[in-house]
């Protein structure tokens, strides 16, 4: 089948809490995945801590811009879930960025979806 690009979703859950509440190690796990997926990325990752109000809901979102799309994810403080996609119409391996998030954040649970995109 001929598709244009793919979104990968993954929905983490029990991951370390002090990884994905820290700005740095976020920094740091958008920067290996880009690497380690062969992206270029565009300029440096926004992440900014989200939600406050609401400390259910509460973290860090990234956004990382890369050549052929973006690599994006919020990070739940409270719950230890984290939400990540990558998007691109350059092909990636869906399982070395599973292996980059269990790196990074320890998570006990992942799901994950793809959507190729026409």
């Amino acid at each position: 089948m001929n598709y244009w690009g793919k979104h990968l979703l993954i929905d983490c859950y029990d991951c370390d809490k002090s990884k994905i509440s820290s700005r740095d190690v976020i920094n740091a796990f958008i920067k290996d995945l880009v690497i380690k997926i062969d992206m270029k990325a565009y300029g440096e990752p926004i992440i900014e801590h989200f939600a406050t109000h609401d400390p259910s809901k509460g973290g860090y979102t990234a956004c990382q811009m890369i050549e052929t799309s973006l690599i994006d994810g919020h990070f739940v403080d409270e719950t230890g879930a984290a939400y990540i996609s990558v998007h691109s119409c350059k092909d990636f391996d869906n399982e070395t960025v599973l292996a980059v998030i269990k790196d990074h954040f320890n998570p006990g649970e992942m799901v994950s979806n793809t959507v190729l995109r026409k």
